[in-house]
């Protein structure tokens, strides 16, 4: 969420954080690490996780941070927990991941001390993973730093590395007419971004899937594909209404 204007940031912020992206990035994984990853019904999977920050109206500052866990295959939600937040870090573009993920991986690391036996063996992040301008957005550094699998599924393209050829994209989701149809997102440098999903029936539009950390992006398709009951995955959907309905009932009512 652009919230902020990059111009006032400081050049000495935007370089410490470009130095904390390019160290974390040293330790992100792009391949499977899990053996439920490599099986074709992802048996020994029984439990996903998704994280969303819903804002309140009009507000750039206040949010609500969601974690939930879903148990695999049937997607029913096994533990929730919603926390308002106040986001003082300042947007720079490039690096929301430093505005947001604090308080996701906050989130995780109270749910591991509380109670480990229902943290997720993967999670998936409303944002981008390697497809992002220097391949490491929020989902490669939500996973780097929860050191867990995570997925990273957006709802729009983000236009790096030559994918702004909006004519021809069109031409290609013209051809996902069926559901779990899909193309690569090969970027200008050649280089294998992520995956356009055509998640359900109902929607044209696809979804983006990109790694983020300990799965190959064939894995994160096929698993993101497996979690659709609409157009964005159950975890992430299920993360966006408990923190819409947090904010509803202890914000907006009072």
């Amino acid at each position: 969420m652009e919230v902020a204007d990059s111009a006032v940031v400081s050049p000495v912020v935007t370089g410490s954080r470009l130095s904390r992206q390019v160290e974390l990035k040293k330790h992100m994984i792009d391949h499977n690490t899990e053996d439920w990853e490599s099986n074709e019904g992802f048996e020994g999977l029984e439990r996903v996780g998704g994280v969303d920050l819903s804002f309140i109206k009009e507000d750039e500052v206040n949010a609500c941070a969601s974690l939930v866990v879903l148990s695999y295959p049937d997607l029913k939600v096994v533990y929730e927990e919603c926390r308002m937040v106040c986001l003082t870090a300042p947007y720079i573009p490039g690096f929301l991941a430093f505005r947001e993920t604090p308080f996701l991986e906050e989130a995780v690391k109270r749910l591991q001390h509380k109670d480990p036996g229902l943290l997720p063996q993967v999670i998936f992040a409303d944002g981008n993973g390697i497809l992002h301008h220097r391949e490491f957005g929020v989902a490669c550094h939500l996973g780097v730093l929860t050191d867990l699998p995570c997925i990273g599924v957006a709802k729009n393209l983000l236009h790096v590395d030559g994918l702004e050829e909006k004519h021809l994209l069109k031409e290609k989701i013209k051809d996902l007419h069926e559901r779990g149809n899909t193309f690569t997102l090969t970027g200008s440098s050649g280089k294998v971004l992520g995956m356009a999903l055509k998640s359900c029936e109902k929607s044209t539009k696809p979804i983006y899937v990109s790694v983020g950390h300990r799965i190959s992006l064939d894995t994160a398709t096929r698993l993101t594909h497996s979690c659709c009951k609409y157009r964005v995955p159950e975890p992430i959907r299920q993360a966006d209404i408990k923190s819409r309905e947090y904010i509803r009932k202890n914000v907006n009512a009072s």
